[in-house]
């Protein structure tokens, strides 16, 4: 995988994370920087944990699918990018300001579980794991602590737009993946 691709994967996945922290932005009534490290930690560090995680899992089921693998990657990055145009659809939810753990893990945790399944198509495409989810933590760390600042600023005025185009990127990823592999895509 390029660069590129690897950039266009980390933004589609850190888009539900950028979406939630411009909801909590939306919650801070002044903003404050620590804020933002706490939100890029939380969101960054499960971003990068979850497709390690899912590597593992698909590593140990490698050879069993690997026949098929570009159609699993398809399927799953089609379904989660899927999700979060849905989600982009959707009420926007009430969020508290508090960035204590009860209110920080749930959210990182519920925005990371595409991540998993990313992590698994990693792992059939035999990526390089380390570079890659420190990259994804990285890019998902920066969207989350500017999400933030968006949120305080702007208000939910684009997050439904983030999220969608997250999904799209992720639909797109998916079905390049398969092209490639099916040799329609050079």
């Amino acid at each position: 995988m390029s660069f590129l691709e690897f950039f266009m994967i980390a933004v589609g996945l850190s888009m539900d994370a950028f979406a939630v922290s411009i909801c909590k932005g939306l919650s801070l009534p002044k903003m404050r920087w620590k804020y933002a490290v706490i939100a890029g930690i939380y969101f960054g560090g499960f971003q990068a944990g979850m497709p390690f995680l899912g590597y593992l899992l698909g590593a140990s089921f490698q050879d069993l699918i690997r026949s098929v693998d570009h159609w699993i990657a398809f399927i799953l990055l089609g379904i989660i990018g899927g999700n979060m145009i849905k989600e982009s659809k959707s009420e926007i939810e009430q969020m508290d300001s508090s960035f204590g753990v009860r209110a920080m893990l749930p959210l990182a945790v519920a925005t990371s579980i595409d991540a998993l399944a990313v992590g698994v198509g990693f792992a059939f495409l035999q990526v390089d794991i380390l570079p890659a989810v420190c990259f994804i933590g990285a890019v998902t760390f920066v969207f989350s602590a500017a999400g933030l600042q968006i949120g305080n600023l702007f208000g939910t005025k684009y997050k439904a737009r983030a999220e969608a185009a997250g999904g799209i990127i992720l639909i797109l990823m998916g079905c390049k993946i398969l092209l490639e592999h099916l040799e329609i895509l050079g």
